[in-house]
């Protein structure tokens, strides 16, 4: 039996979200004609959205949000 191998560089964690199909590939066009990276743009936007935003953990201490 093969084992599916993770690609996932040290420290990094797999995030994944469902996109309606046709903003995925507007936002893939849009990516490609500008020469940027889909990731790249995403964490562009995540950090912009922690650093308005802030950190102040989970509210129960807990590691997952419910209904997250």
């Amino acid at each position: 039996m093969s084992r599916i191998k993770n690609k996932e560089e040290p420290g990094v964690k797999r995030v994944n979200i469902n996109v309606e199909i046709s903003l995925h590939n507007a936002f893939k066009s849009s990516t490609a004609a500008q020469g940027v990276d889909m990731t790249a743009v995403l964490m562009e936007c995540i950090q912009k959205y922690v650093a308005k935003h802030g950190y102040a953990g989970p509210p129960d201490g807990s590691a997952r949000h419910a209904g997250r």
